[in-house]
């Protein structure tokens, strides 16, 4: 197979990635500076990195991404049934690699941590001469990657990063996101919240101690509170956080009747179980049942939780069950869900979707660009608007390198038939109500800047 021999010569080992070099590099020495731009590819093969949580309390969503980048490879290497090649509105990418260049990768495990995702990427920049670096499941790593990329003169092409921050006070010129944000979220779930749960409900938010959830907290309180919810209370968690026993003890007596998990991965399946067995779900407060929420979840996080995601309402950047239910708008979805189930044998994540599509994005500016130098990709990605990719009619706005598409809010099901069809949609809110200004309050404070070729 294609990518065997790269991935294990690339693999970025715990012990190396927590070594030394954990700041951000001033200077890249040796090869990344000898070309025309940093890593300049001069053979038959072109390097991509992929830096994903293979441990830590993401590495579901990370394992799940790594398959989607090793499929996404295989395709544009002309291997497997081409999957999205055929529904991608644009028809640059025929199996022949990038501009005629076999496509190979290298991983690296970001653990979660910022650190580690710095030094890993930095290693498969400076060693393995990686020309774009994508992935993630965190969006503090995230931000820490995409600065290092745009220092070092390499596109970042996110993967799963929820944070308004990302392509908000700390977006970049090198850097792109596919995945939806914080904001977005809100913005989706406030109406139907207040449509199933009632306009007076008051909110007790639990919310995980980083960039993340910082502004899912921010985007979740400014949708509900403008349509009348009352926030009563708002605790930081520690991303380490295992058992959150203690955090829910306090809310039965706080007098909310809904309680917020901003939490994603294993945080969430850990913090919503204690939720369910302190017996929130059975309960009534202000006369009202009490209720939990969980803005941002995913298929995977469903299964770790099992039946206590029943009902439990939220947002998804995709679901796998999307053109199947509500038709051609979302083509593609189907032909990635075959290929996908054919080589792992169950349905794609969210996270895979993302980081598979963001792949394919890359690929085809580069062919649009006619050139691998980074501010050549900027400009083919600008203002790009494409189709077929899963998610209907999408943008890449100019201004802060953001996708605007449809947002699906699903609810846990009730009676699931199989164990990988655990969530349900509720409805797919259109793009214009997830629309904001570049200069929203949320996403105040970045620039930017200019792309940047490195060497």
């Amino acid at each position: 197979m294609t990518n065997k021999n790269v991935t294990r010569r690339g693999v970025i080992r715990t012990g190396a990635a927590t070594g030394a070099g954990l700041a951000l590099p001033t200077i890249f020495t040796g090869a990344a500076w000898s070309q025309g731009f940093t890593n300049e590819p001069t053979g038959d093969t072109v390097t991509l990195g992929f830096n994903v949580p293979q441990t830590g309390p993401y590495a579901d969503e990370g394992a799940d991404e790594l398959r989607a980048f090793q499929l996404a490879v295989e395709h544009l290497n002309g291997e497997g049934d081409g999957g999205m090649l055929q529904t991608f509105s644009e028809k640059n990418l025929d199996g022949t690699g990038i501009l005629g260049k076999r496509v190979e990768f290298v991983t690296g495990d970001t653990q979660t941590k910022s650190d580690a995702a710095r030094a890993s990427a930095r290693s498969m920049i400076e060693k393995d001469g990686a020309v774009m670096i994508s992935g993630g499941s965190s969006s503090g790593v995230a931000v820490a990657v995409q600065a290092l990329c745009q220092e070092a003169g390499i596109i970042f092409m996110a993967g799963l990063t929820h944070s308004n921050d990302t392509t908000g006070k700390d977006r970049k010129a090198n850097g792109f996101r596919h995945f939806f944000n914080s904001y977005m979220s809100g913005a989706a779930l406030a109406p139907i919240l207040a449509a199933q749960y009632g306009d007076n409900r008051k909110a007790y938010h639990l919310t995980a101690d980083y960039n993340w959830g910082y502004t899912t907290e921010e985007a979740v309180r400014s949708s509900t509170e403008a349509l009348g919810w009352e926030t009563v209370a708002a605790v930081k968690t520690p991303l380490t956080q295992t058992d959150f026993s203690s955090y829910i003890a306090p809310v039965l007596g706080s007098g909310a009747d809904v309680l917020v998990l901003n939490h994603y991965g294993g945080n969430m399946v850990n913090s919503l179980t204690n939720a369910v067995q302190f017996g929130l779900r059975q309960q009534e407060a202000n006369g009202m049942p009490f209720e939990i929420v969980v803005p941002l979840y995913s298929e995977l996080m469903a299964r770790g939780a099992g039946e206590n995601i029943a009902g439990i309402l939220g947002s998804q950047n995709w679901d796998w069950k999307l053109e199947n239910q509500l038709g051609a708008k979302y083509s593609g979805t189907n032909a990635f869900v075959q290929s996908f189930g054919e080589k792992y044998g169950f349905p794609p994540s969210q996270a895979a979707h993302t980081c598979y599509v963001q792949t394919l994005l890359y690929a085809d500016a580069v062919t649009r660009a006619g050139s691998f130098q980074p501010c050549a990709v900027v400009e083919a990605l600008e203002g790009f608007e494409f189709d077929g990719l899963g998610n209907g009619p999408t943008l890449y706005r100019a201004e802060d390198h953001q996708c605007f598409k449809d947002v699906v809010v699903v609810r846990g099901k009730e009676n699931p038939e199989n164990e990988f069809d655990l969530v349900e949609i509720v409805e797919v809110t259109p793009v214009e109500q997830v629309t904001y200004a570049p200069d929203h309050p949320q996403f105040a404070g970045g620039a930017l800047g200019t792309c940047n070729n490195g060497a």
